[in-house]
């Protein structure tokens, strides 16, 4: 009956739409306590793919006994309470106040607390009504029905950034997430009445439904292959956002990516050709992991992009195609195939977003994903004869070896290297143009401070922080001679310390814990000033709300350079923040020095929102003196600050961006601010 199929479609359809919607919806609310870092998603992305598995265990339970009167009040009993914890969300408020401190339990508990239930029974649909389908009608087991699945999925994702963020408040997503999750809930409830209360087969059942049950070398494939693929997914993420290039909604590409390929597995299985895949995928191991080994080789952004996801891309459809093909035949292990591919995906998400940063100091992610694939094609391909086992052998091997190069290579002119679940931080040593010795402190390919290390200059503030940039001519000229009071968001090498002199206060605020050890025992700005400094640790707009105001002369933003920009940083609620911490016309120096976001405008729309004034100013590279292009944008409710000579003579009104409203903790999108070219 065609309208029945229709209808189990639409629900399975519904539930993945909603799955991928509530995704960036719940991570989006986490910044607060957990600032930008784009560890937050990964982590996310790690209790997404474990609450699925909870969501299929709970379907491969459902179908192992009779549907009968108790279980069938059971799933409704499920549903009535995931709706009423929705309903209630405005009275449930995890405490984040301490999330910084222990990151990863925070996000769990935060996720579990609002979207746990909801998330869990939807995560269950697509196995559960492809059973409760062919119980129905018979015949085989409809596994195209993941496919439209995953079709959902991948509209859900991209409408979020596209139409869904830049348009509706969060507390109007959640609203209408709710309705749909309701719809959703009676739609599987009347489903749910239609369900024969048996587990045998019936008569409209194929002869396939008696094969042999599946061997265990095969239902560990079903486990490993997503494994895979799940860690292709997580370490290329990780890879093009932190080294490649810092372009906020760049996650998107891989999870796209990875989504199209199980479509294509599932849905397309006939344009599988596992002879042109595997060579592909031998030619993309090979050349991107030489691409990894030449760390200080620079690559065309566009290009190293394309090739990590089309490496990305045919290493997931490999697995998923490969997974596809080896899937049961017997209707009774269609829910247990399932609990085994989210297995494996939960297994590798963590593996690259949780332990890994735990187990290794450096970033070696994407050569062990590598290494992982090859062994996969080698143990996949063993039935094909030697030729394909000599193939991947020697691949396995050539990408052994790749691990102990890159390890290597990370070795060289590294000082120090050190990961946690803010990012990976490297102290490199190497010389300037005129050769004297330099320090530099990264966070994959972002520039967190330069020292030059030669008689008279290790106190010259480099990079964006030189005397004619803004936060330069804002700190010489806030207080006409007497001390100041300086707060800074952002410690990096404690670079603008080196402006603090003796009577000044300096008040850093720093959320990564690895930071102000580097800063003060690789960095001497820091020990060498004469300034008073301190440095809080946590979450800055947490941990101003928590202290008396601070009566700053100047409050320094420098949070906005990388590639997850904590955008709770910039609302008119964090302003209002920042202004009760100022002095009297007082300073607020925001460096937005970016390659793909014109953060210069919001800033001026929040300004004009608590009435104070904004100007530009933009200062170019000077290499002599370690010097770099940056962009910063000063405010304040001083009539006469912006009119002073050496800061009229650079400063520059900003230009409005059409359509562009100012932040708040309800909204926020960066898509009017983004430039795909960069500038």
């Amino acid at each position: 009956m065609p309208s029945t199929r229709s209808l189990y479609g639409f629900a399975i359809f519904l539930s993945a739409f909603l799955l991928f919607l509530v995704e960036p919806m719940a991570a989006k609310q986490l910044l607060p306590a957990l600032g930008g870092s784009s560890a937050v998603w990964l982590t996310c992305l790690v209790f997404f793919q474990l609450t699925l598995l909870l969501g299929y265990l709970y379907a491969h339970w459902l179908t192992r006994r009779p549907f009968n009167r108790g279980l069938r009040l059971l799933y409704f009993a499920l549903l009535a309470i995931a709706i009423a914890l929705l309903a209630a969300q405005k009275f449930i408020r995890p405490n984040l106040s301490r999330g910084s401190e222990h990151p990863v339990a925070t996000i769990f508990f935060a996720l579990t607390l609002t979207i746990g239930l909801p998330f869990l029974l939807l995560g269950s649909t697509s196995p559960l009504l492809q059973i409760w389908l062919f119980r129905k009608q018979g015949g085989h087991v409809p596994y195209r029905l993941f496919a439209l699945s995953n079709v959902g999925s991948l509209l859900a994702l991209v409408a979020y950034p596209t139409l869904v963020e830049p348009h509706l408040t969060l507390k109007l997503q959640r609203s209408l997430w709710a309705v749909g999750f309701m719809v959703y809930a009676v739609l599987c409830a009347i489903l749910s009445r239609q369900v024969p209360a048996t587990t045998q087969a019936t008569p409209q059942e194929s002869p396939d439904t008696l094969a042999p049950s599946t061997s265990s070398a095969t239902r560990w494939l079903w486990f490993l292959l997503p494994m895979a693929a799940a860690m292709q997914l997580s370490a290329v993420t990780s890879h093009i956002t932190s080294n490649i290039a810092a372009i906020p909604l760049l996650w998107i590409l891989p999870l796209a990516v990875y989504l199209i390929t199980f479509i294509l597995a599932f849905e397309f299985p006939r344009f599988y050709r596992r002879s042109i895949v595997v060579r592909l995928m031998v030619v993309m191991l090979a050349s991107l992991g030489y691409a990894i080994s030449k760390m200080d080789t620079s690559i065309p952004i566009g290009l190293a992009i394309l090739f990590f996801l089309f490496e990305c891309f045919i290493a997931c459809l490999f697995c998923h195609a490969e997974a596809y093909a080896l899937r049961p035949r017997r209707p009774s292990e269609t829910t247990l195939f399932y609990l085994l591919v989210a297995a494996g995906g939960v297994t590798g998400t963590f593996f690259i977003g949780i332990a890994s940063p735990l187990i290794f100091a450096a970033n070696y992610d994407l050569s062990i994903t590598f290494l992982v694939t090859a062994l996969l094609a080698l143990a996949v391909a063993w039935p094909d004869g030697w030729g394909q086992r000599l193939l991947w052998a020697t691949a396995s091997v050539l990408v052994l070896f790749l691990n102990f190069a890159l390890h290597a290579a990370y070795k060289q002119q590294t000082l120090l290297e050190t990961r946690n679940f803010y990012g990976s931080l490297r102290v490199k040593a190497s010389v300037t143009r005129e050769g004297q010795p330099l320090r530099s402190l990264l966070n994959g390919t972002i520039q967190h401070g330069n020292q030059i290390f030669s008689p008279g200059f290790t106190r010259i503030p480099t990079t964006y922080y030189a005397k004619d940039s803004g936060i330069g001519l804002a700190l010489a000229n806030c207080c006409a001679g007497r001390a100041r009071n300086i707060g800074v968001v952002g410690l990096g090498t404690g670079t603008i310390a080196a402006y603090g002199n003796m009577g000044d206060r300096i008040r850093f605020y720093e959320i990564n814990p690895h930071v102000e050890p580097i800063a003060r025992n690789l960095f001497t700005y820091l020990r060498d000033s004469p300034a008073a400094i301190t440095v809080t640790e946590g979450d800055a707009r947490t941990s101003l709300a928590q202290e008396t105001p601070q009566h700053f002369d100047v409050l320094v933003l420098d949070a906005f350079s990388g590639d997850a920009i904590p955008l709770h940083l910039l609302t008119t609620e964090a302003l209002r923040l920042y202004q009760k911490h100022l002095a009297p016309n007082g300073i607020l120096a925001f460096h937005v020095s970016n390659q793909y976001l014109n953060l210069a405008p919001e800033v001026a729309q929040l300004a004009a929102s608590i009435h104070m004034q904004s100007r530009l100013f933009d200062t170019a590279t000077v290499d002599a003196r370690g010097e770099f292009r940056s962009t910063w944008v000063l405010v304040t409710a001083s009539p006469t600050f912006f009119m002073l000579p050496e800061v009229a003579l650079i400063a520059a009104p900003i230009t409005a961006v059409p359509g562009l409203s100012a932040w708040t903790d309800d909204y926020s999108s960066l898509l009017p601010i983004f430039q795909p070219t960069g500038h």
